[in-house]
């Protein structure tokens, strides 16, 4: 009895396997067409966290590059959306402390990446291979103690002067490539009834960037002054080189060539002054090349950037201000998919992806990412920079070391209330208490 029912009852359980086998294959060429790589592997869609700030257009940029490697990779981005400042720098800071950090984190390079302690927390990507198409000089604001940990986010950004090229044109003007001549330019314009150099100290970190982007003509000048001012050895008010950011501020204001409201105006306000022409020069990074675009489009190819004058001819350069890391969660469960995420997104393609949604605000760090042709006028204006190797990083990415006063110390030096020599002498002793709270050696 058990024999004579046990052989149908096989033979049943065979049909049923050949069945269940054959719709496993017939479904294996969907999942083929959405594996991670494995030929005639049947590979299950992996999710990863992302977390990213809000500001700009990074994250539509960002879920542009996610819907395609999804198609391609059947790995599907969540973002984790984290408020900006200093807000989001704490959040960043909790989520590594307690071990709930995202697969995935785009964050600052430099100094406040060097702050998150990566060695502990971040994969270490050195030797990946989608790390060698990407320029050394990125790969020095994202490595510590030797080891290299993010990949680039989007184009570089600097520091320098936006300027109104239509008005330039209009009084016979050329691009200063000494302090004189900058000077001497404004001169012209306040004597045309224009504001020569816009202010916006409603929003007070705008008043830095006369002393930030003033880096490269500080580094021409004093090679290791990165260095020796992280170990305490130099200080802005007795570095000659260093002063002069300072100075500069000094001297814009009491020559009166600032806009008379210039502690009410804001940010959008004196960007839109430079657009319509009645503003002329405004010291500044080039990101506010998008906020151009979408207040005044129809102006926007009426602008133009050249690199902060120094009192040389033979110095001029551009400060440079890298663009944001993607880092890989050290404790991630998905390590592989994330690699190979990261490397979809630094690839020809992905980058291709990201920059039809986002405006490049400088030239890229990724060898072969190009300008599009219909990159905003300023921006090629900086090419010839970089081609040349006429670039250096702001030194908030190659020191650790940055006053959370300097903007208030700015715009006292800016509104006449301090003197430049002040200014610096005020910031050096602001520098002391962030360095003794970082606990670097020397101070």
């Amino acid at each position: 009895m058990k024999t004579t029912k046990s052989k149908p009852l096989a033979f049943v359980t065979s049909i049923v396997l050949m069945m269940t086998l054959l719709a496993g294959c017939g479904g294996g060429g969907n999942a083929a067409e959405g594996d991670t790589g494995t030929a005639g592997s049947t590979s299950k869609k992996t999710t990863l966290t992302l977390m990213v700030g809000n500001t700009g257009t990074t994250l539509e940029a960002l879920k542009a590059v996610a819907a395609e490697a999804e198609k391609k990779l059947n790995i599907a981005i969540e973002f984790d959306i984290k408020p900006d400042g200093g807000e989001g720098d704490n959040l960043v800071k909790t989520r590594l402390a307690t071990g709930d950090m995202d697969d995935l984190l785009v964050y600052n390079t430099g100094s406040l990446f060097l702050a998150l302690n990566p060695e502990e927390h971040f994969m270490d990507v050195t030797s990946e291979p989608f790390m060698a198409n990407v320029l050394d000089s990125f790969k020095t604001v994202v490595t510590s103690n030797g080891k290299v940990y993010g990949a680039p986010v989007g184009s570089t950004n600097a520091g320098g002067i936006l300027y109104n090229k239509k008005v330039y044109a209009d009084l016979g003007l050329s691009v200063p490539k000494t302090w004189d001549e900058f000077m001497a330019n404004n001169e012209k314009i306040k004597a045309a009834g224009k504001t020569a150099v816009l202010a916006s100290y409603k929003d007070t970190w705008t008043s830095q960037l006369f002393v930030l982007a003033d880096f490269y003509n500080v580094q021409a000048q004093v090679p290791n002054f990165a260095a020796d001012y992280t170990a305490n050895k130099v200080k802005y008010a007795t570095t000659p080189a260093a002063l002069r950011g300072f100075e500069k501020i000094e001297e814009v204001y009491k020559k009166g060539y600032m806009n008379k409201d210039f502690l009410a105006t804001t940010y959008d306000v004196a960007l839109k002054m430079l657009a319509t022409g009645e503003g002329v020069h405004y010291p500044m990074l080039s990101s506010g090349l998008d906020t151009i675009m979408a207040n005044t489009p129809d102006q926007i190819d009426d602008i133009g950037f050249f690199a902060q004058p120094s009192d040389s001819v033979d110095v001029n350069g551009l400060t440079i201000w890298m663009p944001s890391g993607l880092y890989i969660n050290k404790d991630t469960k998905n390590a592989d998919a994330a690699k190979k995420w990261v490397d979809y997104f630094v690839s020809p393609e992905g980058q291709a992806v990201f920059a039809s949604k986002v405006k490049a605000a400088g030239p890229y760090v990724i060898k072969g990412a190009t300008l599009p042709d219909d990159s905003y006028g300023a921006v090629k204006d900086m090419q010839h920079y970089f081609d040349e190797g006429h670039t250096a990083p702001a030194l908030e990415f190659v020191s650790p070391v940055k006053g959370p006063n300097l903007e208030n110390i700015t715009v006292a030096v800016g509104s006449g209330i301090s003197t430049g020599k002040k200014g610096a002498e005020d910031y050096d002793k602001d520098v002391e208490k962030q360095a003794q709270q970082l606990n670097l050696p020397g101070w």
